[in-house]
């Protein structure tokens, strides 16, 4: 597949090179409609009333759809989407599940929706805050983080 999927690629840069290269010579030949008053060479060149020809149009066409095959058949094989050996694996490993620090889950890609660590837990601080009270508001207060 390889070897096939390279030619497609080579021939079809080799057509659209053709493609363009002819599209470009095209549009340098003097043409039977009404040119700009002005003769610039730019007028000329962007002038919008150049038609191409239709063989150079389908020559286009056949070379990007040659090259749009080639990149299919050369790129690697798809896996296939194993939610359930993924999460498995997960589940067996302790490392992958352990929570390195605050905000950071180990295996989980939900897990800083679940940990919000951004919010503040208010009934903790609280808690923290009456007992600090109760001993007398001597050291640290000790509120329940979330």
């Amino acid at each position: 597949m390889a070897i096939a999927s390279i030619a497609l690629n080579v021939i079809g840069v080799i057509f659209l090179s053709h493609a363009v290269y002819s599209a470009y010579e095209h549009s340098l030949l003097p043409s039977t409609s009404a040119s700009p008053s002005s003769g610039s060479y730019l007028l000329s060149v962007l002038d919008p009333k150049v038609n191409l020809p239709v063989d150079i149009t389908i020559e286009t066409l056949v070379s990007v759809v040659l090259l749009c095959a080639g990149v299919v058949l050369s790129s690697a094989n798809l896996k296939p989407i194993q939610w359930n050996v993924w999460a498995g694996n997960l589940e067996r490993s302790k490392d992958a599940r352990a929570t390195k620090e605050v905000g950071v889950g180990g295996g989980n890609p939900y897990a800083a929706l679940e940990e919000r660590s951004g919010f503040l837990d208010i009934r903790g601080e609280m808690k923290g805050f009456a007992e600090w009270k109760n001993k007398g508001g001597e050291g640290r207060i000790e509120g329940k983080k979330a």
